[in-house]
């Protein structure tokens, strides 16, 4: 009997030990094994660490922009407040109070006069490196992601296109306020007047720009507050021509009716200066409410995809064409590179040092007040 208890003992301790040694095992292999997620999982996981608010400040069309603010809205789940609309002296205003975290324009000259006041600061976000430093701050306080160029759209039925004038020079001519309908501008204080203006000053001289405005000032049949308006009147043939962005010409094409319309892109020749250009893009504002919502937004925005998503319904063009905007079958075989034309030979940053200067030029003619 004791023999037997003994083995009987010895075997139950046996069998404990076991167990032990498999339970210890088995929580070895759990504990080493990582936890297992899927890409969806994990691209939830970062996004849920971005919250709050993001407050955009934004001079271009909001048609343009809301659609793009509203896709890194339900990307990110970061709220974002959007002032449409907004001048960039009301960033100065605002300086002592900053309510605005992204300032974007539809004007480089805008953006880089708020850099040269302090009024942006440096980032260094992710994607930069995809901006060409000519298009972008030296300290990335700013950068461009659509460009455009400045030119005639003609309406085909009302003027051939042998008969437009091929240079800004030609405006100084008072014949062509003879021509049917005329011809139409932007007020003086649109955003692309500004810059265009600005470009004729580093061209020119004060001088010489002061009398071109006072040119077309007068000789002009028509002065209107946006470009949108002057592209509707010279397709509805209440105009032959007017000078808008190129974009604009892209746009009436679209239009059901009214879209029989052509461009020029002006000064091409031997000798002359070549087409200005100017561009759209955004600005990190200095001491914003929430600066680390405002980094993800600059990260994100420079995303190809979101490159093209800003350029969205406006149908500029791409800086970085190999990303691959595509553009209506109406408008494609319309589209033109840069590299394709002559292009002004003045480094586009120099635009903010002309913007405050500009802007009183304008306001001394008055061509910041009429409309006609």
């Amino acid at each position: 009997m004791k023999k037997s208890l003994k083995l009987l003992v010895y075997a139950i301790m046996t069998l404990a030990l076991m167990f032990v040694v498999v339970a210890c095992g088995n929580q070895e292999e759990t504990e080493s094994e990582p936890e297992v997620t899927t890409g969806e999982e994990e691209q939830n996981e970062e996004v849920g660490k971005l919250e709050g608010q993001l407050v955009v400040y934004s001079s271009r069309n909001e048609n343009f922009v809301q659609p793009l603010l509203e896709k890194f809205e339900k990307e990110t789940g970061i709220e974002v407040l959007a002032l449409h609309g907004a001048e960039p002296l009301q960033i100065v205003e605002e300086a002592g109070n900053v309510q605005a975290d992204i300032y974007i324009s539809n004007d480089l000259g805008a953006l880089g006069y708020l850099h040269k006041e302090g009024y942006l600061t440096a980032s260094n976000p992710e994607g930069i490196e995809t901006i060409p430093a000519e298009f972008r701050a030296d300290d990335n306080a700013y950068f461009a992601i659509s460009a455009r160029s400045r030119g005639f759209i003609y309406n085909k039925d009302m003027i051939t296109e042998e008969e437009m004038p091929k240079s800004m020079e030609d405006l100084f001519d008072p014949k062509w306020a003879e021509v049917e309908n005329g011809y139409a501008i932007t007020r003086g204080g649109n955003g692309g007047m500004i810059g265009h203006v600005s470009a004729l000053r580093y061209e020119w001289g004060d001088e010489k720009t002061a009398e071109w405005i006072e040119a077309i000032k007068e000789h002009a049949a028509g002065i209107y507050q946006g470009h949108g308006d002057i592209r509707r009147a010279v397709g509805a043939g209440e105009h032959a021509f007017g000078l808008v962005n190129n974009y604009y010409f892209h746009q009436q094409l679209l239009e059901p009716q009214d879209n029989n319309v052509g461009f020029i892109y002006l000064d091409q020749e031997d000798g002359q200066m070549g087409v200005i250009a100017n561009a759209a893009g955004v600005g990190l504002v200095t001491n914003g409410p929430n600066e680390a919502n405002a980094h993800a937004f600059l990260e994100w925005v420079l995303l190809p995809e979101n490159q093209v998503a800003f350029v969205g319904e406006s149908l500029e063009q791409l800086i970085n064409s190999q990303y691959g905007a595509e553009y209506p079958a109406e408008v494609e075989p319309h589209i033109v590179e840069f590299s394709e034309l002559k292009v002004q030979d003045m480094p586009i940053k120099e635009l903010g040092n002309y913007f405050e200067d500009t802007k009183e030029l304008i306001e001394k003619s008055g061509l910041d007040l009429d409309l006609r």
